[in-house]
């Protein structure tokens, strides 16, 4: 797959399933919009995209397994029943070891490319040291992607396709909403690895950069709803918010971000990334959320 061929829409379904038709085919995310916004709530899933293009699949040095360990693996799908409460989803198609969405699009590690890249203090972030910048340079299992060096027209080209689009229209929602409900409320839902949290793991994170992303009222609400459907949940330690609540946590303007970090070790097999038992439990939970959240009348108290 040409990335040039992505299209740079989203596909637009309601919460029925239906899907309306769009001037693009094969886009790199999908909107599922409610048959009616009753809640001013955007539940945006960057990670969790499973399309690989055959471009990174030829230049890969490691297995698709290796590559899909980067996925918040059936985040998607664990957040989609927020559309029958009012809610927008959004979701990537494409895989995060394509192009990461919950990155600045400067994060880019020089050593991955041909080129000397543009001045940018982003270029030396902790995530791109790490290798996971808005290119990945190694797998969720930690492993060199790339067999080569990559070209900075590749990345600008990835950018362009999946990365702008995806933020244009993240963008756009934030603003409708916000004119609809005088507030909006953006929550950026990912999963986390089990055998990276220690033996007393939380089962969820919630981040709002320690407050700075969102009004308290609705991290804490998140928290008790999820604590009594019995989760263990802690905040911001050890994942208090990235790209994505940054850009768009402005309280101060009613736009509220919380990013959750739901334990994979839950819902899914790490080492096969079937889907276990839990998975049932675990996306009747996560609409049980979006219910509550949309029950509390949000926009009342944050506009």
């Amino acid at each position: 797959m040409d990335p040039t061929d992505l299209g740079s829409g989203a596909a637009r379904a309601t919460s029925d399933g239906a899907s309306l038709p769009e001037p693009q085919s094969d886009p790199p995310f999908v909107l599922i919009e409610p048959l009616r916004r009753t809640a001013p709530l955007i539940f945006a899933s960057p990670h969790s995209g499973r399309r690989y293009p055959a471009e990174l699949l030829a230049d890969a040095r490691v297995s698709l397994i290796s590559l899909r360990r980067s996925e918040d693996a059936y985040v998607d799908e664990l957040f989609a029943g927020a559309a029958a409460h009012g809610a927008a989803v959004l979701s990537a198609n494409i895989a995060r070891a394509y192009v990461d969405l919950n990155r600045d699009p400067a994060e880019l590690d020089p050593e991955m490319f041909e080129e000397r890249l543009p001045h940018s203090p982003h270029a030396n972030s902790a995530r791109v040291q790490a290798g996971l910048g808005a290119i990945p340079r190694i797998s969720g299992d930690g492993q060199t992607i790339y067999r080569r060096k990559l070209s900075l027209d590749e990345a600008e080209r990835r950018i362009n396709a999946v990365h702008r689009p995806y933020h244009a229209l993240l963008q756009n929602l934030v603003a409708e909403i916000k004119e609809q409900f005088g507030c909006a409320v953006l929550i950026d839902c990912h999963s986390m690895p089990n055998n990276a949290r220690g033996a007393h793991a939380p089962d969820v994170v919630l981040g709002d950069r320690f407050g700075a992303s969102c009004h308290p009222s609705v991290t804490a609400l998140a928290e008790a709803t999820l604590r009594r459907l019995g989760y263990r949940v802690a905040r911001n330690t050890p994942f208090a918010g990235g790209h994505t609540t940054q850009t768009y946590g402005r309280p101060a303007a009613h736009v509220h971000a919380l990013q959750i970090e739901i334990n994979r070790g839950l819902y899914v097999d790490e080492r096969t990334l079937e889907r276990t038992n839990g998975y049932t439990r675990v996306r009747a939970d996560m609409t049980r959320l979006a219910e509550a959240l949309s029950a509390a009348a949000l926009h009342r108290s944050l506009a």
